[in-house]
């Protein structure tokens, strides 16, 4: 067990690097890693289990502690990525099925690495942890409505399906992982180092079977579509902080805030395109994944040399 967690810890570590070559090898070799697709939603649920079971009812007290704070994150989370990711697409002249999947990318939640970045830049962790709690808990609700709304010109979109694909493969695993750690704590708390090894296993996947599923595609169109996503990921780290800045957030909150906003749960969206679009689609969530790691990395090394201005309490990684 030692060494399955000393193993864990460097693949926490190395998450960004590990994603980057994970989409290499969906590169080349696409017929091997393509056949994990069909096998997407099921990952992505296992990583949203794994989720759960790290959360506990007091991360929602924050909601009340700090509403404004909270809501006022969420907000920005729900609002300028999904028009980002809109705006970006049409902008750069993105083919539909891109469109979609930018929109998607942008209507998800807050990423499943969220919490570990806003750590690492000393920034609001338990503000952190409620906006990602807080905005899984709304996504099967609000997600297909943006999508619909912003999408449904482009291509035919279903909120109807759209919503119990969330609320199979990440409100159900979340709540279910957040029940088994409340009633059967001291075993969780046992299993909590091995789940980094396991989200990470589960998002490399991810992204090699999407990128494989669609070598040809990111050979033909992936200059361009890494610009918007790069441009997508990094307007919404900026703009995540100017939201928190004329919401007068204290420093640290408003680095929580600009990871929050600008990490998505990129794996649910290419979970969701492959699912209820075509593999293209699933294009921008995949490169996404592996941007959005080097990018919080980089801003995460930047915010950690630097204390703010209210200097928080650390808290637990």
């Amino acid at each position: 067990m030692r060494v399955v967690r000393q193993v864990a810890d460097v693949v926490g570590r190395w998450f960004a690097v590990l994603v980057l070559l994970g989409a290499v090898a969906g590169l080349l070799v696409p017929e091997r890693t393509a056949l994990i697709t069909p096998h997407v939603a099921l990952l992505l649920g296992v990583i949203m289990f794994c989720m759960g079971l790290t959360m506990r009812p007091r991360d929602f007290a924050v909601v009340a502690q700090h509403p404004r704070a909270v809501l006022l994150g969420v907000a920005a989370q729900f609002t300028v990525m999904p028009l980002l990711g809109w705006g970006i697409a049409h902008a750069f002249g993105l083919p539909p099925l891109l469109v979609v999947g930018m929109i998607l990318v942008g209507a998800a939640p807050g990423g499943t690495a969220s919490n570990v970045i806003v750590y690492l830049a000393r920034g609001d962790v338990a503000l952190s942890v409620a906006m990602t709690s807080v905005s899984t808990m709304l996504a099967p609700f609000l997600t297909p409505l943006i999508v619909l709304g912003l999408a449904g010109s482009t291509l035919p979109v279903s909120a109807g399906d759209l919503f119990l694909s969330i609320l199979q493969v990440v409100l159900l695993p979340v709540v279910g992982g957040l029940l088994l750690r409340l009633f059967a704590d001291r075993y969780v708390v046992a299993l909590l180092p091995l789940m980094p090894l396991v989200s990470v296993t589960g998002i490399v996947l991810v992204v090699s079977g999407v990128v494989g599923a669609n070598a040809d595609a990111v050979l033909t169109t992936g200059l361009l579509l890494a610009l918007a996503v790069i441009l997508h990921n990094s307007l919404g780290l900026l703009l995540g902080y100017l939201v928190g800045y004329f919401g007068r957030l204290p420093d640290s909150a408003r680095r929580a805030v600009s990871v929050e906003v600008g990490m998505q749960n990129s794996g649910l969206a290419a979970s969701l395109a492959t699912t209820h679009f075509e593999p293209v689609a699933a294009l921008p969530g995949a490169l996404f994944s592996v941007w959005h790691n080097l990018s919080g990395a980089a801003v995460a090394t930047y915010w950690a040399r630097h204390a703010p201005e209210d200097a928080p309490e650390r808290e637990p990684a």
